[in-house]
């Protein structure tokens, strides 16, 4: 053991030699070349210079670099002053080259001897850097410098074991002995490293830097030692569980300041050792303060050298590993100390503060600090655990989870590249009071399986919860306003965070308690309470909007402030008001953000009045009766729909006429879609109100309810039309067209299939012409052809041609079915089957309207006419020649054929008449 402990310093100490010798040499080389070129030259006054330059470099006392304006003017102009050592492996690799070296560059070069990423020369005064010129690394390269290095660092550690375990099997030492050389060569190991790099070793070469040989070595060597303590508690027992534990936090802590010179990888290798050490560690009565105040210097030490070396994933690392013992102590102890967990906490939160952003300015906070997010997220599972667990929860966790939540508020106010504080606080409280709507155990039946999820007893959580609600929800509001108001000119997105945390969290604890402890039907205390925070958010909204540049240009922080006040006016109504009226003034309110437009033209006020809207519109999908079907009666008309539907109405069609005048955009063209709506399921609603006794949410709508559906759309659409012309708008134009397709839809589906008299059987009614035919055919038939008629030339072609379609269609049926009627009576079904006279009648009919169609289509100039006309009399056509022929019977047969060739006959002579004139007009 000890000739192979003297081997491994020998190699050690011939490499470092070694080393040291071949770089001078290259040195040497390199100033003899440039001098012999300089003298080649010409240059002769800079002889001496140069003389004393390569002197400086063979005695190895340079004490600082040569300053470029000593050398000759020609060789100062061909090379910078100084030069980077990927440089000079360059050059040295190209012998053709090496005249062009300067002296210069070789003498800073030799002067930065403080590691392989460059250091500062003897004299303090930093030598100019250029950038350094990358080289391709081939295959040979990697094989001689990377890996060599680190498989050698690591056969140097498996050596070790190796040695100790054969030394255990053949007797040779005792424990103590074993264990001594251990201990010897892991502080060989190390100082070797530490030699080497204070020697003036460099990294000459592309991608040298990866296998720092000093570091690999104090790498190994910390390794040695830790597993050499290690031994010595847990497998040998000479030291007990305090000495180990003390021993093998010293060793992680001094890896981690080692690192200042080594690199993160072995300041990594130092946070993994100190942060395992605890749990290698075992002991019968174990010290929590001990181990926690431990980690808080372990955490103190890596901070420290992060912030020197900006070192991101080393205190990333540092958080994770304080977070994950914080959260085992908790679950592993349900009754933990609460001192501890707050101690541990703070140490976190100060850390964070003082030492790791202690030296970002406020100017360049400006960017998310990404490795905050760690000590986020575990401190603010560490309030959820306080705050949920019921173990926690009765013996005064809330209290606790409460502080810690404003102190990461407090930290993300000290330091604004702390932003995930905010955000993790904010989600932190919001989780536990959504959660506290449920109160008590909460059991889920899932896909796989069934989850419980057990909560703080109401009792217990009504007498804490509240109080602590309100203390949250002030320090969010005002603190998030304050900041908001303070950044809102130079961080517009950071300004909008705070003020958006500032409406969510009070709303959040206030709806939470108003479901959990409140009367969810009627609480006018803490609907007083949400009209106070919809004032305050105004208010607030107003003070940010002053401080904006420009002055009062509606940005996202003053439209997080509108919004809360518009969601905090919702809860007011809600918590005051039954359902009638919450409806109703809801509805009224959507006109509220539209008039604020006059005097503030912030795009957010439509969209507040689109909330509004889409607020009544999911009123209206749950409870399509406004107060219920058991308070709303059997009065026609005069009941809580006509309100509930036409107050929003009326307030929707008020904001788009007062957002076209403002601020116009998008909201303005969905509240008169909205309006639109509104005012059709207005009309709607009564008419199937009246018609089924008071009884609107009944199956399927009869035939004439139908009817007056069919009509209103129509209307609706007819109506759009109009206020298109007058007040061109997108919405209009493109919710005539829908309102028009969906009428024909309807038409076609409704009356002429699914309740049509024919199938269904329905009674018409006994009044001969004013009957259940009037009004689900003619009337339609008369509102399409009308509507077909004023839309032509303001709609496409093929909107008012299908609208003349269907109309030629309801008036087909309208008087099929009363010509049946005159024969069936008032249940025309198809059951009771077709007389004789009964179809002759219906060929002698279609053939009239055929003619009659054909006449109204020359004389008004419509091709959907003539062509209708067409179709009909080729179905008559059909009828007889396919059905009157098989059907019929003597004199009706002939009469029937008799007549549809009068007919053709005469609507041939129609047409030759018609051409014959044209042609001569033409002429």
């Amino acid at each position: 053991m000890f000739e192979s402990f003297l081997g491994v310093i020998a190699v050690v100490a011939l490499f470092v030699f070694v080393s040291k010798q071949q770089t001078r040499l290259n040195l040497l080389e390199r100033e003899l070349a440039a001098l012999r070129g300089l003298v080649l030259s010409g240059a002769a006054p800079a002889a001496k210079p140069v003389a004393k330059a390569a002197e400086a470099v063979i005695s190895d006392s340079i004490s600082e670099p040569v300053a470029p304006e000593a050398l000759p003017t020609e060789a100062a102009a061909e090379t910078p002053a100084a030069m980077p050592a990927t440089e000079m492996a360059a050059a040295e690799a190209t012998p053709g080259k090496t005249e062009e070296l300067p002296i210069a560059a070789a003498v800073a070069a030799e002067a930065e001897v403080a590691g392989p990423w460059g250091g500062k020369p003897a004299s303090g005064e930093a030598a100019p850097a250029a950038p350094p010129a990358r080289q391709k690394a081939d295959i040979e390269t990697a094989l001689g410098t990377r890996w060599a290095v680190w498989v050698g660092g690591l056969a140097l550690a498996f050596g070790a074991v190796f040695l100790i375990r054969y030394s255990i099997e053949s007797g040779l030492f005792g424990p103590g002995a074993r264990l001594s050389m251990a201990a010897l060569l892991g502080l060989a190991l190390v100082g070797g490293g530490e030699f080497i790099r204070r020697t003036g070793y460099r990294v000459p070469i592309e991608g040298g830097a990866n296998a720092y040989i000093p570091a690999v070595l104090t790498a190994t060597g910390a390794f040695a030692l830790f597993g050499t303590i290690y031994a010595a508690h847990a497998i040998y027992g000479f030291i007990g569980a305090g000495p180990a534990f003390v021993l093998l936090g010293i060793i992680g802590v001094a890896t981690i300041a080692a690192a200042l010179a080594h690199g993160q990888a072995l300041a990594g290798l130092g946070l993994v050792g100190a942060m395992v050490t605890p749990a290698l560690i075992s002991s019968t009565a174990p010290n929590i303060w001990a181990l926690f105040g431990y980690l808080a210097i372990v955490l103190v030490a890596t901070a420290a050298i992060a912030r020197i070396r900006r070192w991101t994933l080393l205190i990333g690392a540092a958080f994770v590993g304080t977070g994950l013992w914080t959260l085992l102590y908790m679950a592993d102890a349900p009754l933990a100390n609460f001192s501890v967990i707050l101690f541990i906490s703070v140490v976190t939160l100060a850390v964070l503060a003082f030492l790791w952003l202690g030296r970002i300015s406020e100017e360049a906070a400006d960017t998310l600090d990404w490795p905050s997010i760690v000590p986020a997220f575990f401190i603010a599972v560490t309030a959820l655990v306080l705050f949920l667990h019921p173990a926690y929860a009765v013996i005064g966790g809330p209290l606790r989870g409460a502080v810690l939540l404003l102190g990461m508020l407090a930290v993300a106010l000290y330091r604004p590249a702390a932003l995930a504080m905010l955000f993790a606080a904010g989600i932190a409280t919001v989780l536990v009071y959504l959660r506290n709507i449920f109160g008590g155990t909460v059991e889920l039946d899932l896909p796989i399986g069934a989850l419980t999820v057990e909560g703080l007893p109401i009792e217990i959580a009504g007498a804490t919860l509240t109080r602590i609600g309100w203390v949250l929800g002030l320090v969010f509001a005002g603190a998030g306003f304050w900041n908001a108001r303070r950044l809102v000119a130079v961080g517009p997105w950071r300004s909008a965070a705070w003020a958006g945390w500032a409406v969510t969290v009070p709303l959040v604890v206030l709806f939470s308690l108003w479901l959990a402890y409140g009367n969810p039907d009627r609480d006018l205390l803490r609907a007083l309470l949400a009209a106070v925070l919809t004032l305050a958010f105004i208010a607030a909204g107003e003070w940010i909007a002053r401080a904006e540049e420009p002055s009062f240009a509606g940005g996202h922080a003053v439209s997080f402030a509108l919004g809360g006040a518009g969601a905090a006016l919702l809860l007011a109504l809600h918590m005051g008001f039954g359902s009638g009226w919450t409806t109703v003034l809801l509805g009224a309110s959507a006109a509220l953000p539209a008039l604020a437009t006059r005097l503030r033209r912030y795009r957010v006020l439509g969209w507040l009045s689109v909330a509004a809207a889409i607020a009544v519109l999911a009123r209206i999908a749950f409870d399509p009766t406004i107060v219920g079907a058991d308070v709303l009666g059997r009065t026609p008309v005069f009941n809580w729909l006509l309100p509930g539907y036409g107050i929003p109405a009326l307030a929707f069609a008020f904001a788009a006429w007062q957002l076209r005048r403002t601020t116009d955009g998008r909201p303005r063209l969905v509240m008169q879609a909205v309006a639109a709506l509104f005012s059709l399921l207005a009309v709607a609603m009564l008419v199937r109100h009246a018609m089924n006794g008071g009884i609107i949410n009944s199956e399927a709508p009869t035939l004439a309810e139908q009817a007056i559906y069919t009509l209103i759309s129509l209307g609706g659409a007819g109506i759009l039309v109009a206020l298109d012309m007058r007040s061109p708008s997108p919405v209009l134009r493109q919710g005539s067209l829908a309102i028009g397709v969906l009428s024909v839809l309807f038409v076609v589906a409704q009356h002429f299939a699914v309740l049509n008299p024919l199938f269904t059987d329905e009674g018409t009614g006994r009044i001969p012409f004013f009957n259940l035919l009037f009004l689900a055919y003619l009337l339609p038939a008369i509102a399409a052809g009308g509507l077909a008629l004023y839309a032509r030339g303001k709609r496409p072609k093929w909107y008012s041609a299908m609208l003349a379609l269907v109309a030629a269609l309801l008036l087909f049926a309208y008087a099929t079915l009363s010509l049946r009627r005159l024969f069936q009576g008032e249940h025309i079904g198809l059951w009771a089957g077709l007389g004789q006279v009964e179809t002759y009648s219906y060929s002698a009919l279609w053939l009239a309207m055929g003619v009659g169609l054909l006449v109204a289509g020359v004389r008004l100039g419509s091709q959907v006419l003539r062509i209708a006309s067409a179709a009909l009399i080729c179905v008559a056509v059909a009828k007889v020649f396919l059905f009157d022929m098989s059907e019929l019977e003597g004199v009706l047969r002939a009469l029937s054929f008799i007549g549809l060739g009068a007919v053709l006959i005469g609507i041939g002579l129609f047409y030759q008449r018609l051409l014959t004139r044209a042609s001569r007009d033409e002429g």
